[in-house]
């Protein structure tokens, strides 16, 4: 898949999917996987989205969001879009509905199909929705496919939904409706080395700025080492309150882990299930016996979801 961060000029007939497609969930990968599909009709699957939150840019407030750049590009080059673009929303936020469709879409990316969900909007100030969208289309003879929301236990699956779960420590239910698995990667720092006094060391990560925090509290996540191998970790994500931390942090146990030091490397950990909130302990070592305790929880779950 090829990624540009400005609009290009297409010269193949696109299939191009509308959207933030934040968190890349399952409503999502219904609208990308029938642009995919018009590859047997000849059409270049493309997606535009945009490298910033329109939300964002427009209300002047940081909203956070489900997933990394990267992980993004990863999701959708795994449903087989071709080109995708992640626009810069500023340039495009000032244009008429009718000018969005017919210079850019039409005029720049070559769409001759476009596919959508139910909620997409699109111009200045938002004018455009999905029927305006169908008229110009008309207007313009080119296709619009228009999905319904999906559903998941009586609720539409949005971004929104996604962020409160995670925020809530339903990360096996936000998993489900993602497709994947929420979590991070990013290099591992210096911690205060409790992990060596339980037999291996510990993960010690900077919670990503921007990305939706989760719950405090303990979970079985899955960690992925720069090498490649995965382990079962035991991951805290919080402020660490029995041995004074202060600043939201994620640090991870793996049980099974017998390599060596791991400082400076980068590891992906993502969350699988939630064990417990973040509650403060007596001392270090009922704090240990806990996270011992965690860990058999943590690797009985790790058995059945990997």
């Amino acid at each position: 898949m090829r990624c540009y961060y400005d609009l290009f000029s297409g010269d193949r007939p696109a299939a191009v999917a509308l959207g933030f497609f934040d968190g890349v969930h399952k409503g999502h990968r219904s609208v990308i996987e029938l642009a995919v599909d018009q590859r047997h009709n000849g059409l270049l699957p493309v997606c535009l989205t945009f490298s910033e939150s329109p939300k964002s840019v427009i209300s002047g407030k940081d909203i956070p969001v489900i997933m990394t750049a990267g992980d993004k590009v990863r999701a959708l080059e795994s449903i087989g879009v071709a080109k995708a673009v992640f626009a810069d929303f500023r340039k495009l936020m000032n244009l008429s509905a009718e000018q969005f469709v017919r210079d850019v879409l039409i005029g720049t990316l070559n769409a001759k199909k476009l596919f959508c969900g139910f909620n997409y909007r699109f111009g200045k100030n938002a004018e455009g929705n999905t029927e305006l969208l169908r008229k110009l289309c008309a207007k313009y003879h080119i296709e619009l496919v228009v999905l319904p929301p999906s559903e998941d236990d009586g609720e539409v699956v949005s971004s929104t939904l996604i962020k409160r779960l995670i925020s809530e420590g339903s990360v096996r239910r936000a998993n489900r409706l993602l497709c994947g698995e929420f979590g991070f990667s990013s290099p591992v720092e210096h911690g205060k080395r409790l992990g060596r006094t339980l037999g291996t060391p510990t993960i010690n990560q900077p919670l990503i700025k921007g990305l939706v925090v989760p719950k405090f509290g303990v979970y079985c996540a899955r960690v992925t080492l720069a090498g490649g191998d995965s382990y079962c970790g035991v991951t805290n994500v919080g402020i660490k309150p029995t041995v004074g931390g202060s600043v939201p942090l994620c640090e991870t146990w793996m049980p099974e882990y017998r390599g060596g030091e791991i400082y400076g490397q980068t590891a992906d950990v993502r969350l699988l299930d939630f064990i417990r909130p973040e509650r403060k302990f007596e001392g270090i070592d009922e704090l240990k016996a806990e996270i011992i305790r965690n860990g058999g929880t943590a690797l009985s779950i790790y058995a059945k979801l990997k």
